[in-house]
């Protein structure tokens, strides 16, 4: 373990000197500025109509959409989906919305999702901070919700996944959801005063966790609206503490990977499972993860439980990522990595660029 005091932020530009940081603190500056870029924005009336609603991104980008897919889909009257790839399903059509979320504006495998929706003439609306997809945008008179906020595309979650929820309900597809936004956002702030550097190890849950995780691998299990929270906390520790991790989902784990926890052996004690809860899950589900509790606990795996804040399902979604980011970016301090460097997906697009 490196030479790193958790309690010291002053020493943290050592291993951050981008201030990866600032952004995890920043959370909910960046919702109530996305929730307003929302509400102003120009929609055509005539959107509302649409039949099925598909976001599609890649990576930090795509975030968003499974996070307002796992929130709105037991609420939204049509169906919605993730795209994160090449093209788009074959059921895209005129009658789809399709919703182009890219930070840079240049993901090769967004913009050809891009491209595709227009040429079949689905309707389309995009999330960017500028490039292709903003030229796109403006050449083909596309509602544009545009952001400025300078940092890696999975550190601006609040612009990509907030303005969605604000889209939807503004579209009709789900109730207003104003006063549950205003309490995420006010609950966000209030975490931050348990979880940031400020706060000794000894009084902040999210050092405790990253200490817990240090040398691990991370396994994070959600369900229902926490589903998409989970596969957060799986990428963050991926890609900010450069780190192992995998999430799984309830109840479909129970019918495989708790058969798993036998071998290798010697595994279980190198592995460390976060559970994500909240008392809005399904009692069936919660009693799932009780159970799967002491399963855990009968081989000797590592877990712990943790839940979110507020009554909104929107106050435990963003409480719960934000605990997510505060773990993972401490656990890259501990791992004496800087949390903002990703060269293994710098490599791999300059090693693509070579050939088009």
């Amino acid at each position: 373990m490196p030479d790193i005091d958790l309690d010291d932020p002053a020493s943290y530009s050592s291993l951050d000197p981008d201030d990866m940081y600032r952004r995890v603190n920043d959370l909910a500056v960046q919702m109530a500025d996305a929730w307003a870029l929302s509400q102003a924005m120009a929609l055509p009336e005539d959107l509302g109509r649409v039949q099925n609603v598909v976001v599609a991104g890649m990576g930090g980008s795509a975030i968003g959409g499974s996070l307002l897919e796992a929130y709105a889909a037991a609420d939204m009257p049509i169906p919605i989906s993730v795209w994160r790839g090449y093209g788009l399903p074959q059921y895209v059509n005129r009658r789809s919305l399709v919703i182009i979320a890219s930070y840079s504006g240049n993901t090769e495998e967004t913009l050809s999702a891009m491209n595709e929706a227009h040429s079949r003439g689905s309707r389309l609306i995009a999330v960017t901070t500028g490039g292709r997809v903003l030229q796109q945008a403006t050449d083909w008179s596309v509602p544009t919700l545009t952001f400025s906020y300078d940092a890696q595309p999975r550190a601006t979650l609040g612009y990509l996944f907030t303005p969605l929820v604000g889209i939807v309900a503004r579209l009709g597809f789900l109730p207003d959801q104003e006063a549950l936004m205003r309490e995420a956002i006010a609950r966000v702030r209030s975490v931050r005063n348990e979880w940031s550097g400020e706060v000794p190890r000894t009084q902040n849950p999210a050092k405790q966790m990253a200490r817990a995780a240090f040398g691990k691998v991370v396994v994070v299990y959600g369900s229902e609206f926490l589903a998409a929270v989970a596969r957060r906390w799986k990428t963050q520790v991926n890609e900010n503490s450069k780190q192992w991790a995998f999430f799984e989902e309830f109840s479909e784990l129970n019918h495989n990977a708790i058969v798993g926890y036998g071998y290798p052996s010697n595994l279980s004690e190198r592995m460390q499972v976060f559970v994500l809860d909240s008392p809005q899950l399904s009692h069936r589900i919660r009693l799932r993860m009780q159970v799967t509790g002491r399963l855990m606990d009968q081989f000797g795996v590592p877990h712990q439980t943790v839940s979110g804040s507020g009554t909104g399902r929107l106050a435990q979604i963003f409480t719960l990522i934000s605990l997510g980011d505060y773990v993972s970016y401490y656990l890259a301090l501990l791992n004496g990595a800087d949390p903002t460097e990703i060269k293994p997906i710098d490599f791999l697009k300059t090693e693509l660029s070579r050939t088009q």
